[in-house]
């Protein structure tokens, strides 16, 4: 029995590639630098791709900082060391307030000990001394447990205060993980995503990537203005989003291009999943309300792979660009199912690499 092998893929390195991008252009290879440069390559913001290209191979640090001012007001960084700063103040307040309460609690234990040996000492058993001892404990005891409410309120206080930092946190995750334009989850999330496929090896038979790229979509720009192309970019995210059921993960994996992780589903059903969504979108009119200007037919090429048919979350993802070459190359509007066999050219010309 002969069997067939698959040629090996070739994986683009995209932390590779975006290095040596920097390097070419005298950039720092520091964080932020590494975050703009990774925006700009994943096309997921045409204005600062251009804008980074513009700066050429002689960009400053001070450019390269305005530029990442200007399109990321929340960097991560900036959150995070914030939320460390904040985190970091209330342990510490947390600690003294704890010290203080061992001090007092240690404080009101002398005091015990030397009471408790005056009282029981027989040649200073008196009433009064007794008395004494009494009102002195009384009013001992009255301040550490008054002290010991306050110590309660101020854990409390700081404890909430802390959860308030991990909910922004949370919060600004969702936030970072979610493409402004569309509202689905961006390139970083779905790089999470993808990987975190290949944790379940039983689910990867019923596990696909799919990858839906707009047809002809720099003519739309080129035509219309790029406004328009965000607002058809918004609608096609939408009709996507509304022909899957909820538990499937969708994000804009960059540019025009939207990549979907479908699970439980054999590769013939993930084929009729595509279908639907490539038939919504060829009739779904796309229109000026107000000019009445008709910028349809907008169409989707689409590629898919099913993860058994790779070994990590790189080669799932370049089997399906793959197949989605293949679509585009049968002309467009179409759907391709990976094949062992099937190969493409991946040398592409990054608009980042050009200055």
């Amino acid at each position: 029995m002969n069997t067939a092998v698959a040629p090996k893929v070739q994986v683009p390195d995209v932390a590779g590639q975006i290095t040596y991008a920097m390097r070419s252009m005298g950039v720092a290879p520091i964080p932020r630098n590494y975050e703009l440069f990774y925006e700009a390559y994943i096309g997921s913001n045409p204005a600062l791709t251009r804008e980074l290209a513009a700066l050429g191979s002689q960009a400053t640090q001070a450019e390269l900082d305005a530029l990442g001012a200007q399109y990321f007001t929340n960097s991560p960084a900036r959150v995070f060391d914030d939320a460390h700063s904040r985190i970091s103040g209330e342990l510490d307040g947390l600690l003294r307030i704890l010290r203080q309460e061992q001090s007092s609690l240690e404080s009101y234990t002398r005091l015990l000990g030397e009471t408790h040996k005056r009282i029981t000492s027989k040649s200073n058993a008196s009433v009064e001394l007794i008395e004494s001892a009494i009102e002195l404990l009384s009013q001992a005891t009255g301040d550490t447990m008054a002290h010991g409410e306050r110590t309660v309120e101020d854990v409390v206080q700081r404890s909430q205060e802390m959860d308030q930092v991990r909910k922004e946190l949370d919060e600004y995750k969702r936030i970072a993980n979610t493409d402004s334009l569309t509202r689905l989850s961006n390139r970083r999330a779905f790089d999470d995503r993808l990987a975190a496929v290949f944790n379940n090896p039983g689910m990867r038979p019923v596990t696909a990537l799919m990858l839906a790229d707009i047809d002809n979509f720099k003519k739309i720009n080129d035509t219309y203005g790029h406004p328009v192309g965000d607002k058809i970019l918004a609608t096609v995210a939408s009709v996507i989003r509304s022909n899957v059921r909820r538990d499937v993960f969708v994000a804009r994996a960059g540019g025009e291009e939207f990549a979907l992780i479908i699970e439980g589903n054999t590769a013939e059903e993930v084929t009729a999943i595509a279908e639907r969504i490539r038939h919504t979108l060829e009739t779904t009119p796309f229109k000026n309300s107000r000019t009445r200007v008709n910028y349809g037919p907008i169409t989707v090429s689409i590629g898919v792979c099913m993860a058994s048919n790779a070994e990590d979350a790189g080669e799932l993802y370049s089997k399906t660009d793959i197949a989605l070459y293949g679509a585009k190359n049968a002309g467009r509007n179409c759907i391709v199912l990976y094949e062992n066999g099937m190969q493409k050219d991946f040398s592409k010309s990054w608009l980042i690499y050009k200055a």
